[in-house]
């Protein structure tokens, strides 16, 4: 892929900088007495009122009460924040470093995810990473579902965050792992590249990228 020109990098986290685990997030929801778990958790689009925490639609003390609805008892908070995080595998340490290196570098760094305030409470301490770094000291801003009100492929996200960040299209590299949510990307003109999950794409930006020691 041709990167000249490219000033923008707009990354997703799950899948993309996160290594994830559906299956074990879904384990941990079903032996917390959540049975259709596997239904409602999806690797790219959450469904029902997992959705509508990703969407801003519930707050997070509301889906703590909508997941023991759902159960039928009572499961602690604590509980729940540790099912949600199943789904983390792994963040590889390469990949902080390629985002540090790219800063160095003078490129733009944001973040497009859908994701919800359980993950984010976690993401947004030092325990995200080895060196103590949460995850928002790593990009230039972050634009994330929950707050602004969409989730991906829906082209509002989108268009908020080319808005409100002032980047043009032809300029950035959008790298997501969900095949619609690159189209989406592709339709509003930028680069796009689909990764695999837990993929290492720095060949991707090797013409653009120096690694540091």
């Amino acid at each position: 892929m041709n990167l000249q020109g490219i000033k923008n990098i707009v990354f997703d986290l799950g899948g993309v900088i996160i290594t994830l685990e559906r299956e074990e997030s879904v384990r941990r929801f079903i032996e917390a007495g959540l049975k259709n778990a596997e239904e409602l958790l999806d690797p790219y689009h959450q469904k029902g009122f997992f959705l509508e925490l990703e969407e801003g639609k519930l707050s997070q003390e509301d889906f703590y009460e909508a997941v023991r609805n759902e159960v039928g008892e009572y499961v602690a908070d604590e509980t729940i924040d540790y099912c949600w995080l199943g789904f983390l595998k792994e963040i590889p340490e390469y990949k902080l470093k390629m985002l540090e290196d790219l800063k160095k570098q003078g490129y733009n760094l944001y973040l497009l995810s859908n994701t919800n305030p359980v993950i984010m409470s976690w993401a947004f301490t030092p325990a995200f990473s080895k060196q103590g770094k949460s995850l928002d000291a790593f990009f230039d801003k972050l634009y994330l579902s929950y707050q602004i009100g969409y989730t991906k492929p829906d082209r509002e996200i989108y268009d908020f965050m080319l808005k409100d960040s002032g980047i043009i299209p032809s300029e950035t590299l959008f790298i997501d792992d969900g095949i619609a949510n690159i189209e989406t990307g592709k339709a509003f003109g930028m680069k796009t590249y689909l990764a695999r999950n837990g993929e290492d794409f720095r060949p991707l930006l090797a013409s653009i990228l120096s690694l540091s020691e």
